[in-house]
């Protein structure tokens, strides 16, 4: 059966309904994988396009095909996640191998050579937009015969252009001639591909510049063009008469462009009105941004030039703070990213803007034009005089211009022999401030690790990486929110030093953080050494909130540090598994948090059973409002992890627009792990947290690796009768809530902090009855009430509790405002504030509402369903007020969602 008849199979012959219908991972990923891309970018602000090429390092899986022993020899190998096998020799290209190296060390340098030294070199390779139709082939594809072997990626939105085969015949003879020609020359670039693959990790820097040089390689000569066909979601590529994955070309470009609408891409202004583009995260991951295998099996490493104009910062996935360079004849520069760690292409991340670094101190005579600066609606272009002296000024004095931020001396970071260049904006001094050592590794039990990953740099087995608590760290924003955004910069050393405390070796040796447009659709995103965060999460700033305001920004700074362990260096082997990403940084988050504010066991404690019981709350009312089918941790059950015989599969639900906002695999997850820590002790949960990490860091899992490694190192919880078919059936398989989690959210709601909010509510409610039944003309004194203080959390609760009550007085609304200062709250105060607001039309604060709707767009969806639900028609016009102001900038599904409500 050919790649062909299987997904045809596997897919009906019809057009998916992008809202409703399952996500498709075509690439084939059983038959032939990518280990290596070379992505060359060029941003185009003016038509929002990307063009580009990218030339993928190819290795075909072994045993589907009888080809393969003739060309590339039948050496044994270890079995890696895809199916594949590596080949650690070419018949005798064990000898070959060797001489490679000793060739490219003599080329390239010892190992301690800097990475900043990878330069772009030309492109090769038309990159003219193709047609704009979905289907898309070239003209030769109907002369290729169905008994081809296909290779396919995973692709939508892209105009593709040209796909050759790349010539690497005088990158292979140059380098190493005499060891190619010590192989059968029935396919000698297979074999060399074959031997750059399998160089080893001591070696990686040669490595990467190999590829770097093959993929500058003009296209073969004679029958390099291949054959190619685009459908919605992928490209089908062909060599004619080549019948198995053994004998297809190893190394090929495709040229293309990506589509201005393409849902990979999000084309944006910033908050100060200035044009910038980043990657979505969206569900369709990051296929209209390249041709590339999703599947997460598919893992590779990648190198990336992005070209773009030279006032723009570009932040990327990459182990090195890049050092740009001029691209001579153009106004741009030339920045270069790489990865050496093999990750899902899904987790490739870029941002290109007018990004600012936010540095720890604003200078006095600076603060009043930040502050000025800070109120510049995204909405409303800032004026050009003020606004440019105040930008000149930071230029100057507050953020370093794009010389000097590349400027720097190289920074070891614990990622073997690499030194990393950086500056002194990488920041240390918070931590130092509060007295500890950034490479203090007291108290540390011996972290000995015997990797179980395939071969590469691993931060997990180097001493280095292990007494280093903070890894270098910068945040970027626009010119308007740097001064809120000093608060990220103060928590990130705490964060990183608590994090490092509970799980170990930062996984990445580096970490950039960028607040992203008010458009983005979520609270955060992380990626591989860069984390996206919501301009909703900032400090607060209201006026007594003290610490208060941190509250938000540090347990969401927590939870994305803690996909750097769950989600990104552990990842779900099937990606209907969220909850082993989500649930387990949801449940991180609070300890982390609470160790990086020092607490104490009580103060945890206390803590986390008011996070507890505000999460109940939330998804209890989410699954009440919700399909059964979206309240399932493991929609695919026994067949979680199976793909087709191609390695084709399916994501359940994935384009549904109602899972985008639902939050049951965070939630639900978070419930399983506390229900599973309520069997041990917490501290020894954590400790087992940590050697599951040294057991499966570098590779990908499935519910039950981590379920069994549990059961077998606490055998107490088995003779208790918790069984993995047990745990499956109350948690993972089924809608609804285990009734552990109903028995349990009654002790959380008699804990001290929530009694404490209980008592405040109260006060409240009786202030409100005071006011009922008043005429205009009786005026009654105030009684006079002592409100206690409360925490952010609480505060949540207390709104929460008040929103149940049917009739609140407008006096009483307004009491409430003014005590807790709510409109200068966090964003999960404010939201609450809102619903208050909107469900008793408190008039005098619709523009809180309309402010939440602007400039919190992450948090805003739901309440714009609120206001239409009330068929009041002053609060149907603020909706399309906001609507038309936002409209442009709201994420795509976020968009789809309010105007089903709208219109």
């Amino acid at each position: 059966m050919t790649d062909t008849d299987l997904l045809l199979k596997m897919e009906p012959d019809k057009d998916l309904n992008p809202d409703m219908d399952d996500l498709p991972l075509r690439a084939n990923t059983n038959h032939i994988l990518v280990r290596h891309y070379v992505l060359d970018l060029t941003v185009h602000f003016d038509r929002e396009v990307i063009s580009s090429s990218v030339v993928l390092f190819l290795e075909p899986c072994a045993g589907l095909g009888t080809k393969a022993d003739e060309d590339v020899g039948s050496g044994a190998g270890t079995t890696k996640a895809g199916g594949c096998r590596d080949v650690d020799t070419v018949e005798d290209g064990t000898k070959g191998l060797g001489e490679t190296t000793t060739r490219m060390e003599k080329m390239f340098g010892a190992s301690e050579r800097d990475g900043a030294e990878f330069q772009a070199l030309p492109a090769v390779g038309s990159q003219t937009a193709a047609k704009p139709e979905n289907i898309q082939s070239s003209h030769s594809w109907e002369t290729t015969s169905d008994r081809d072997f296909t290779l396919v990626l995973d692709c939508c939105d892209l105009d593709v252009s040209k796909v050759e085969e790349v010539d690497v015949t005088s990158v292979a003879s140059t380098v190493a001639a005499e060891s190619i020609s010590d192989v059968s020359s029935v396919n000698p670039h297979a074999a060399f591909i074959q031997n750059l693959i399998s160089v080893p990790s001591d070696r990686w820097r040669q490595k990467h510049q190999l590829f770097l040089l093959c993929s500058r390689a003009h296209g073969a000569q004679g029958g390099g063009s291949l054959h190619f066909q685009r459908d919605r979601w992928s490209l089908q590529v062909r060599k004619k008469g080549v019948v198995t994955p053994q004998e297809f070309p190893r190394a090929l470009r495709i040229c293309y462009e990506t589509r201005p609408t393409g849902g990979s891409v999000r084309w944006t202004k910033d908050q100060d009105n200035r044009v910038c583009v980043y990657t979505a995260g969206s569900p369709i991951n990051n296929r209209a941004l390249f041709p590339c295998q999703e599947p997460p099996v598919a893992m590779s490493t990648w190198h990336a030039t992005v070209r773009a104009p030279s006032e723009c910062v570009v932040l990327m996935s990459g182990e090195e703070q890049a050092v740009p360079i001029e691209d001579g004849d153009t106004p741009s520069l030339i920045w270069n990213y790489y990865v050496t760690m093999p990750m899902p292409a899904s987790t490739f991340t870029l941002a290109v803007g007018h990004w600012h670094q936010v540095t720890a101190e604003i200078p006095p005579a600076l603060e009043r034009g930040v502050r000025d600066g800070a109120h510049c609606s995204k909405i409303t272009k800032p004026e050009a005089g003020p606004g440019e002296w105040t930008e000149a000024d930071l230029r100057s004095g507050l953020v370093r211009s794009i010389s000097e931020v590349v400027k720097g001396s190289p920074l070891k970071t614990g990622s073997g022999d690499q030194a990393t260049r950086s500056d002194s904006a990488f920041c240390y001094s918070s931590l130092e401030d509060e007295g500890l050592s950034v490479t203090d590794c007291s108290g540390m039990v011996d972290d000995g690790i015997c990797c179980s990953h395939g071969d590469y740099p691993c931060r997990f087995t180097e001493q280095s990486a292990r007494s280093q608590r903070v890894i270098p760290h910068r945040v970027f924003g626009p010119f308007s929110l740097l001064q809120k955004a000093q608060g990220v910069l103060k928590l990130l050393p705490q964060c990183l030093a608590a994090a490092h405390s509970l799980l170990g070796v930062h996984p990445f040796p580096r970490l950039d953080v960028l607040i992203v447009p008010a458009g983005f659709s979520s609270l955060g995103m992380a990626s591989p050494h860069i984390i996206f965060l919501s301009q909703s999460v900032l400090y607060a700033g209201s006026v007594g909130s003290g610490e208060n305001g941190l509250s938000l920004c540090g347990s969401r700074i927590c939870h994305e540090i803690a996909h750097s362990w769950f989600g990104l260096v552990i990842g779900a082997r099937d990606w209907t598994e969220e909850w082993i990403s989500e649930g387990f940084a949801t449940y991180l988050e609070d300890i982390i948090w609470a160790q990086a504010q020092h607490l104490s066991l009580q103060e945890t404690a206390e803590q986390s059973d008011l996070k507890a019981l505000l999460r109940w709350r939330r998804l209890s009312d989410e699954l009440q409002n919700s399909e059964e089918a979206l309240q399932i941790l493991r929609p695919n059950m026994e067949n979680t992890g199976q793909v087709s015989e191609s390695g084709s599969s399916m994501v359940k639900h994935a384009l549904n627009p109602d899972k985008t906002f639902m939050q049951v695999h965070y939630l639900k997850g978070y419930f399983l792990l506390r229900f599973l820590a309520s069997q041990v002790s917490e501290q020894q949960f954590i400790d087992f947290f940590r050697l599951f990490v040294k057991k499966y860091h570098g590779q990908l899992i499935l519910s039950q690796d981590f379920l069994r490694m549990l059961l077998i190192t606490f055998p107490s919880m088995e003779r208790k009768g918790l069984t993995l078919s047990a745990i499956y059936a109350d948690w993972l398989d089924r809608p609804g809530i285990p009734k552990w989690l109903y028995e349990r959210s009654v002790v959380w709601s008699q804990s001290r902090l929530v009694e404490e909010v209980k008592a405040e509510v109260v006060k409240w409610i009786l202030l409100s009855q005071s006011h009922q039944g008043r005429g205009r003309k009786r005026k009654r004194k105030e009684p006079k009430v002592n409100y206690k203080e409360v925490m952010s959390d609480q505060l949540v609760m207390l709104l929460e509790l008040l929103l149940e009550e049917e009739e609140l007085s407008a006096a009483t609304v307004r009491a409430l405002q003014r005590t807790y200062n709510l409109q200068n709250q966090d964003a999960e105060v404010r939201h609450r504030w809102c619903e208050l607001v909107v469900k008793h039309a408190y008039t005098q604060a619709y523009r809180d509402v309309e402010h939440f709707l602007v400039h919190d767009q992450a948090m805003g969806v739901y309440l714009y369903g609120e206001l239409m639900v009330q068929e009041d028609p002053e609060q149907q016009a603020l909706v399309r007020r906001c609507l038309s102001l936002v409209t442009e900038q709201m994420d795509q599904s976020a968009r789809r969602v309010v105007e089903d409500m709208v219109l």
